[in-house]
């Protein structure tokens, strides 16, 4: 039996260091993932942190999300219900009234002056009704404790026990863990947006920008959208051939909707009296934002309008030192109102988000020359439905919360291309190239054995063009690169090339009879390499063309050939060696 050569080693050695790398171990040990753990939830406050895997929920083995989601409501449903006593009082009204119903939790929530809004279940079916003012619940009053507090001390509670592969965590809860779950992806192996799903936008700035400015417009994108609260964004800056700037955002599971609201405007937000600005969106004029908060965030009862239902927010702001010097100077020199004005300035606070007026507020007479630091910022939004209202009011809420919070975006940015994928068609678009690089696999074996006819010639060719695609996979998941499919088509490629190298060192074997062993593959290698450089050379413009989209193309075509010249081709040549006779 012939003795393995030293390139042979190699590509052994690397064959099984690159399967180990791929395979997610992690997936072994558990099915269920922790991929976020919401801020300020009962997850987080227990020290729960993204990457964890779960293995099991009071004792259940947890081997899938189905798995997981069943655990977890069989655990929830385990929860007894419990007495509420609901003190409330009716506009109008003198009296009190009291109302005492059975039920998990309290349902219903509360809005502005902690008024009753959203009633539903057993609450509904006593008689609460939404505008009622909520006194007390269970003797904890209103004016000691905030409705969150409240609804924390009084709701059915389960304690909940969940092995992770780092610890055990005790939840005692009344509803929501806080978790946000996936699979445990069994490869390392990262997909791009084509393959996921998601949104993507090619977005190009108001004016060329120099690196520092790419730099810092790059961050301040980033910031917003993890404020807004999104996971799974990808970030990037590209060009093109003439040197202009680009910027690549992509969400995966979002829609290009949600994705164009928030970086296809630049989020400018102004707040003015009498046309004079009083501060604007950041951290530099505003201290604080309230958001996953009721006592200082909250949706306040919506009313029927024409067409559907209408929703308001209200939030609490706190402003600089400067900024409330401002509100001072410019509201010292206004007077009280007259009519529906009585009791207010004469000039009212102005909200302006990329220059359109959102909303306009009345200021007490009281804050007249004041340095006011808090500020209520409120809104609206409507729908068809009351539900509908209430979701679109939450998400002008947030969306006015995140712009406040990172200020506006430094330039004005024009969305020049926006894609948009579901996941069922990245489904589909993954089977469909494994169907063709199948295809492909199998033609290229056909037409290798019909030239040669001779299996043991046949087979290392076929090692070979598995080993070079495992290994351009595993580099890919080394450096982080998203594959996505024109990544696939550079892989496809790439093997592609490496069969005609292969057929050029076979065909020197055999035909280049009147030179040795060695001559014939220094001949061929002469060709390899005269064909690597010059496809490399040709893969060099291809990086900026298309403003960078075509890079995934580049790397993997680069990646393959490179492999192949400097791994996979010298180990082939070893094995020709070992069964070409003269």
């Amino acid at each position: 039996m012939a003795k393995l050569g030293f390139r042979m080693w190699v590509l052994i050695i690397l064959i099984i260091a690159s399967v180990v790398f791929i395979i997610n171990w992690q997936s072994f040990g558990g099915k269920v993932i922790v991929k976020e753990v919401i801020i300020n939830s009962t997850a987080s406050e227990l020290g729960m942190q993204t990457g964890e895997v779960i293995k099991q929920i009071n004792g259940f083995e947890i081997h899938s999300i189905e798995d997981y989601s069943k655990a977890l409501n069989e655990a929830l449903e385990g929860r007894g219900q419990i007495e509420f006593k609901v003190v409330v009082n009716v506009e109008n009204s003198s009296e009190n009234l009291i109302f005492i119903y059975m039920s998990k939790n309290l349902d219903f929530d509360v809005g502005i002056n902690n008024t009753i809004i959203l009633v539903s279940g057993n609450a509904l079916e006593i008689g609460l009704e939404e505008g009622m003012r909520i006194l007390s619940i269970n003797n904890y009053s209103i004016e000691n404790y905030s409705f969150i507090q409240i609804k924390k001390m009084v709701e059915s509670k389960l304690k909940i026990i969940i092995l992770t592969d780092k610890q055990e965590y005790i939840f005692l809860i009344g509803d929501d863990l806080g978790l946000i779950v996936s699979e445990v992806p069994r490869t390392r192996i990262k997909v791009g947006l084509d393959l996921q799903g998601g949104a993507r936008a090619l977005v190009e700035p108001e004016r060329p920008l120099d690196a520092n400015e790419m730099a810092g417009l790059l961050e301040t994108v980033r910031y917003r959208l993890n404020v807004y609260g999104l996971t799974d964004v990808n970030i990037k800056e590209v060009s093109d051939l003439t040197g202009n700037r680009y910027m690549v955002v992509e969400l995966a599971g979002a829609t290009p909707q949600k994705l164009q609201e928030l970086i296809g405007e630049q989020g400018k937000f102004e707040a003015k009296v009498a046309n004079e600005t009083l501060f604007i969106g950041g951290n530099n004029d505003i201290t604080f934002v309230c958001k996953n908060d009721a006592s200082c965030a909250y949706i306040e009862q919506c009313n029927e309008v024409e067409g559907g239902q209408i929703c308001r927010f209200h939030f609490e702001i706190h402003l600089s030192e400067q900024a409330a010097k401002k509100h001072a100077n410019v509201t010292a020199g206004l007077e009280e109102g007259v009519g529906d004005k009585k009791g207010y300035l004469n000039e009212s606070l102005q909200l302006y988000l990329d220059d359109k007026l959102v909303d306009e507020l009345l200021i007490a007479v009281d804050l007249k020359g004041q340095e006011a630091t808090r500020i209520a910022i409120s809104g609206s939004a409507s729908g068809s439905t009351r539900s509908e209202a209430y979701e679109n009011t939450q998400e002008s809420m947030k969306k006015l919360q995140t712009v406040l919070i990172t200020g506006s975006l430094p330039f004005k940015l024009e969305i020049v291309k926006l894609d948009s994928i579901s996941p069922l068609l990245g489904k589909e678009f993954t089977k469909n190239v494994f169907i063709v690089a199948i295809a492909a696999f199998l033609v290229v074996c056909i037409i290798i054995y019909l030239r040669y006819r001779r299996f043991i010639l046949f087979v290392p060719v076929i090692i070979t063009l598995i080993s070079e695609a495992l290994l351009v996979l595993a580099i890919a998941a080394v450096i982080g690169w998203n594959l996505d499919l024109a990544s696939i088509a550079g892989i496809i490629a790439a093997i592609g090339t490496g069969v005609d190298d292969q057929i050029i060192m076979i065909d020197e074997m055999k035909v280049s009879r009147q030179y040795s062993i060695k001559q014939r593959i220094k001949r061929a290698f002469f060709i390899i390499f005269g064909a690597y450089a010059t496809t490399a050379l040709a893969l060099i413009p291809l990086w900026s063309v298309g403003a960078g989209l075509l890079r995934g193309f580049v790397v993997t075509t680069l990646l393959g050939i490179t492999v192949g010249v400097f791994i996979t081709r010298p180990a082939f040549a070893e094995i020709l060696r070992k069964i070409t006779k003269d």
